[in-house]
């Protein structure tokens, strides 16, 4: 559990309401309801090992509060990443329990110029293990190219 600071505007833009509207300088509590609904459906889609999930967020400050039971520490931290490498969210309070307690992952934030190669060549001393990365945030990567400056990844021990 804690608290993991994310670059917001940067991640992905599918929390954004449906219809464009006019912030206020405080964001409204139905804005904040729907992110977080927003949000919560991002991470079902995932299909994941999580149960009991809950999914908060505070326009105010740009938190995101997750709380339910996963599976693997694995599950866990790829449901921090998808909320927290979202445009909204500069923040995630992970109050989850996991089952089968392991190892945290170290996160890394994607620089200018990066590719999982050239992250593989600096946490493992071997640019041809980055299928290692790729396969610790899928679902969250489609694909090995599909990384951008801001982004957060796991990378497994």
């Amino acid at each position: 559990m804690g608290l993991f600071d994310f670059v917001k505007g940067i991640g992905k833009k599918n929390t954004a309401p449906a219809e464009p509207q006019p912030q206020p300088a405080v964001p409204s509590e139905p804005f904040a309801q729907e992110v977080a609904n927003q949000l919560l459906g991002l991470v079902k889609s995932l299909g994941l090992g999580v149960e009991g999930l809950s999914v908060t967020y505070n326009g105010a400050s740009d938190l995101a509060t997750i709380k339910g039971q996963v599976k693997s520490q694995a599950d866990k931290e790829k449901i921090i990443l998808a909320v927290g490498n979202v445009d909204h969210v500069a923040q995630v309070d992970d109050q989850m329990t996991v089952a089968e307690p392991a190892p945290q992952s170290q996160f890394y934030t994607v620089q200018s110029g990066d590719n999982l190669s050239k992250i593989a060549k600096q946490y493992y001393g071997d640019a041809n293990q980055y299928n290692k990365i790729f396969e610790a945030n899928r679902p969250l990567l489609k694909n090995a190219d599909d990384i951008y400056p801001g982004q957060v990844l796991r990378i497994p021990a």
